[in-house]
């Protein structure tokens, strides 16, 4: 008889998450809990949460949609806008609240028409943050409709994102789901406080599986997947061990007829299957010995949070998975990001 072949690792962080709210929060958040222990939580609702006081109401409601014997903690981040108060900020900060501000250029993404357009407005905030040590996730592409789609993280990059660190000493910055090649080498080019979260998703999709033979809306998301040649940079970087580089999913549940449809929302829902899906890759990449590093200590160490004292096991099956399809919330139908592969990779329940 064949040993199964085993991986237990601390459990693991997921270091970008859409949770969202009401009958959404409800259906996925267990999604999440059933393997991950602590989660950043993704600011831009609506409305935004831009205050510790909403980001307070925000973390109580993801308490009480836990079901019962669930253990998961919620990390909170304040949504920037050119408004925020960066004493509101600092004292969110303090009382450990927050532990990021999300910046989103305005009309970047999801929900992000309140994000920054003049980044002189916001100088304060990120003066005060960098004082306090407090991180900044970023959001990166420029919402420039003369710059082509697929090339807007790598603008973001040398317009905004390394100007405002030149310009502000000291301020930890996450690289929110890099997606290009150019977004790795900058975030290795920057020290220990820069780092950068990469997604399940864009592991495994290229803008071929988007758009080849049809267009397929719940491989669309935004960054959007970009050329093969960089999917493989972000599979290099994520098995790599480097300290900076650490998963954060950006799992994005939308219905299913917001999805399919004339203008169809961004976001691939991976929280269902992330850890079958990684443990598919690092075994692909001969570094299952790494993939603990990028799920669980990583993210930790960089957010200055200790790593899970307790731990999830993955088994390698000699059948497929059975993960669902789909979810059923009272907000609608969710699609599950399918990898297009069987996945043999599960984890061992109880």
């Amino acid at each position: 008889m064949s040993q199964t072949l085993t991986l237990t690792l601390r459990r693991p962080d997921d270091m970008h998450l859409h949770l969202r709210d009401g009958a959404m929060l409800e259906a996925v958040l267990p999604e999440s809990a059933r393997h991950f222990g602590r989660a950043i939580i993704m600011p831009n609702l609506v409305p935004p949460v831009v205050t510790a006081q909403e980001a307070a109401a925000y973390r109580d409601r993801i308490r009480a949609a836990l079901p019962e014997g669930m253990a998961f903690e919620p990390l909170m981040t304040l949504y920037l806008t050119e408004d925020t108060d960066p004493a509101d900020v600092a004292a969110a900060h303090a009382s450990g609240l927050v532990r990021a501000v999300k910046l989103y250029p305005a009309g970047a993404t999801t929900n992000s028409q309140s994000g920054v357009r003049d980044f002189d407005k916001v100088r304060g905030v990120l003066e005060k943050m960098a004082g306090i040590g407090l991180t900044l996730c970023v959001h990166g592409e420029v919402t420039d409709p003369a710059v082509d789609i697929f090339d807007r993280e790598a603008v973001f990059i040398d317009r905004v994102l390394d100007p405002v660190r030149r310009a502000t000493p000291g301020l930890r910055v996450v690289m929110e789901h890099v997606t290009t090649k150019e977004g790795v080498a900058y975030a290795r080019s920057g020290g220990d406080g820069l780092a950068a979260t990469i997604t399940t998703h864009h592991l495994i999709i290229n803008r071929n599986h988007i758009l080849a033979g049809g267009i397929r809306p719940h491989y669309y998301c935004l960054p959007v997947a970009k050329r093969e040649v960089h999917r493989l940079a972000l599979r290099e970087a994520a098995v790599s061990g480097e300290a900076r580089f650490f998963l954060g999913t950006d799992s994005a549940p939308h219905p299913d007829h917001l999805k399919e449809h004339p203008c169809g929302c961004a976001g691939c829902f991976t929280a269902t299957n992330t850890l079958s899906i990684l443990g598919h890759v690092f075994e692909e990449e001969g570094a299952l010995d790494r993939l603990e590093a990028f799920t669980s200590l990583n993210g930790a160490a960089f957010y200055g949070l200790p790593p899970a004292e307790t731990t999830v096991t993955l088994e390698k099956r000699a059948e497929p998975c059975a993960y669902p399809a789909k979810i059923e919330t009272g907000a609608g139908t969710v699609t599950v990001f399918d990898p297009g592969f069987p996945l043999y990779w599960a984890v061992r329940e109880g």
